[in-house]
């Protein structure tokens, strides 16, 4: 049996961890076989209705901004107080540790490995290039303006058009303008950016990317039509997933479902949306995790309208890893 993955252990480049909150300094350890240092690390408050968190490595410890607005950066010396070698710590801030409550962090390592590289740019107001070390095509890319507000732009493959942006903070369907991405398809070595004086390239205004190429058994971003009734369709990613995020094309939230917060199947339960402050909720969008990808259960117009929809996955375990073993369903 052939390889079927780039990378054997998914866990020394993507973890989710679960913590309770104490309401005092705490260092949060992943619990995945594998030691991890994260560069980027989304939190959530799952009781509440709190907003996503976004940290990374780049900007440095303490710097964040919410995927559920278009708010500038911010500094919370109670937030993010480090990065650590096998997780990472947190304050006291109330958005990501009230005592007793329940919370999320999605921990990602940066490594052109794995298909992710994190960078800092300074627009110009001009259409041009930038460069980035994934050493690969990206097939999603989200963008946002630190300094002023403005939405989190975001580029998919699966939308099929190099005009075409999502916005992270937003519900609605993809907007259509040169402005944002300069018509232009990314490479294995830089992006375009076009004259969008706020969103990509704003004069004088600094910006951070988050890039993601796929990598056979551990990574994909693709796209999919619903058939909007409860025997939905299966999409085939090469692994057993750990993490997804939905997107339809149309006026539909950003929904996240992982395998830690839904253990068994379907995953519908306890839904997230990147889009919204609210809480945990049973989003009703029965979807299985399967050895080698994800099937849709339900007729919920967020991950099955009859439309496209997009999607972002990452691994648990790659369906056959390079020794030639499979993997087993949930």
């Amino acid at each position: 049996m052939a390889a079927y993955t780039a990378i054997d252990d998914p866990e020394a480049y993507f973890q989710t961890e679960l913590y309770t909150g104490t309401g005092s300094e705490l260092a949060a350890t992943l619990d995945g076989d594998t030691d991890m240092q994260p560069d980027f690390v989304w939190t959530k408050n799952r009781d509440e209705a709190e907003g996503h968190n976004v940290f990374d490595s780049v900007r440095g410890a303490t710097k964040f901004m919410k995927t559920n607005n278009n708010d500038a950066e911010s500094t919370g010396a109670q937030t993010l107080k480090s990065f650590d070698s096998d997780g990472f710590t947190v304050g006291t801030d109330a958005d990501m540790n009230t005592s007793n409550e329940k919370n999320v962090a999605w921990c990602w390592k940066e490594s052109a490995t794995a298909g992710f590289d994190i960078l800092i740019y300074t627009g110009n107001e001009t259409a041009r290039t930038i460069s980035h070390s994934l050493s690969a095509v990206p097939h999603m890319m989200i963008i946002k303006n630190r300094g002023t507000t403005g939405n989190w732009a975001v580029y998919h493959l699966g939308l099929g058009s190099n005009n075409k942006r999502l916005e992270l903070d937003g519900n609605a369907a993809s907007d259509t303008g040169t402005s944002v991405w300069n018509d232009t398809d990314p490479t294995s070595s830089v992006f375009s950016v076009g004259n969008n004086d706020r969103i990509t390239n704003g004069n004088t205004m600094t910006y951070v990317g988050y890039l993601f190429a796929p990598k056979q058994g551990f990574s994909k971003f693709g796209s999919y039509t619903g058939n909007g009734n409860a025997d939905g369709p299966f999409i085939y990613t090469g692994f057993r997933p750990a993490w997804v995020m939905f997107k339809p094309d149309a006026s539909a939230d950003w929904t996240i479902v992982d395998n830690k917060r839904n253990t068994v199947n379907p995953v519908a339960d306890n839904t997230l949306n990147a889009n919204l402050q609210a809480a945990e909720h049973d989003g009703s969008m029965d979807t299985d995790f399967c050895s080698n990808g994800f099937k849709i259960r339900n007729a919920n117009t967020d991950n099955n309208n009859s439309g496209l929809i997009v999607y972002a996955a990452f691994a648990e375990a790659p369906f056959v890893n390079s020794n030639g073993v499979p993997c087993n369903a949930r």
